[in-house]
């Protein structure tokens, strides 16, 4: 009996510790995401709302918009380039800098650490001037006689997206290698000791061992990167300012243009658009578990 009350009262003290999280979670997240989910039923200025005829309208409207649809176009095409080239770079270099004979280890995962600690709006900048048209890319490409002339990289459209996603690669590899490096670091080397025991080469032992191992990281640094992509918008507004004529911008950039960017602030149009993409990351995180899930 003693020990019930004891269990009761522990409980009621851990509810009371989490109760002010809780508020704040409650407020600060859930009711403006409920609010939002109200407004995207509404049209209007934001000082003049009314309900929607039909009610679903804002979010009929979306299919029949062709520049969200090239938005959602263009954030999928970074994402299916991006996030697999960007998570096979870290986990190779997670390999890599996992090495225990490797010197200067510190060093090197610094240094590819590094530009995650990078300002978003300022590594575009740099990104931005790098390959810009008389930037070093089209110096050093000219200096090696590669290309002739200055490309205009921003100013084409193939061109403006491979930046993008170079910039993506670069500053969220490191990002990614921490988490596989933590990973790598838990498995016990006597495994890899094992297996070199009995004969198993670097990549059999990579493959079979490592990935599986990692499964649960990979999975997880696969949904955040999704995640990040599907709301990507730094890069679109600050490398590219979604041009050129609207071919690099992103569902998050438009989400912004027709909240604040465009003179009248549609905030109906903006919370549905911003639900579909709550949606399609749900749809995509649950796919990732299900796949990723090896359990009977």
């Amino acid at each position: 009996m003693k020990h019930k009350s004891v269990t009761a009262k522990q409980e009621r003290w851990g509810w009371l510790f989490l109760m002010p999280a809780t508020i704040l979670i409650c407020i600060m997240s859930f009711y403006p995401i409920i609010q939002a989910l109200i407004t995207s039923f509404k049209t209007g200025s934001s000082a003049n709302m009314k309900w929607a005829q039909p009610i679903v309208y804002n979010y009929t409207r979306m299919f029949a918009d062709k520049l969200f649809m090239r938005s959602v176009t263009n954030t999928f095409l970074y994402l299916i380039i991006q996030v697999p080239i960007m998570l096979i770079f870290a986990i190779l270099l997670a390999q890599l800098l996992n090495n225990r004979d490797l010197k200067f280890r510190g060093f090197f995962r610094t240094c590819v650490f590094l530009p995650c600690a990078t300002a978003l709006v300022s590594y575009s900048l740099i990104f931005k001037s790098l390959f810009a048209t008389q930037g070093l890319i089209n110096t050093i490409l000219q200096a090696l006689h590669i290309t002739s002339q200055n490309i205009n990289f921003l100013g084409t459209a193939w061109t403006a997206k491979m930046v993008i996603i170079i910039a993506l690669i670069w500053r969220w590899t490191g990002y990614n290698m921490v988490f596989y490096l933590a990973g790598l670091q838990g498995i016990e080397y006597s495994v890899y000791e094992a297996a070199k025991i009995d004969g198993a080469n670097g990549w059999k032992t990579f493959w079979n061992i490592t990935v599986p191992l990692l499964r649960p990281t990979i999975i997880m640094t696969f949904i955040m990167s999704i995640n990040g992509t599907l709301q990507l918008f730094d890069e679109s507004v600050n490398l590219t300012a979604g041009g050129p004529a609207n071919s690099t911008i992103t569902m998050s950039h438009y989400i912004y243009n027709n909240s604040f960017g465009q003179g009248v602030a549609n905030f109906g149009y903006a919370s549905a658009m911003s639900f579909f993409v709550f949606i399609l990351v749900a749809i995509l995180a649950a796919i990732n578990l299900k796949v990723g899930d090896t359990r009977d």
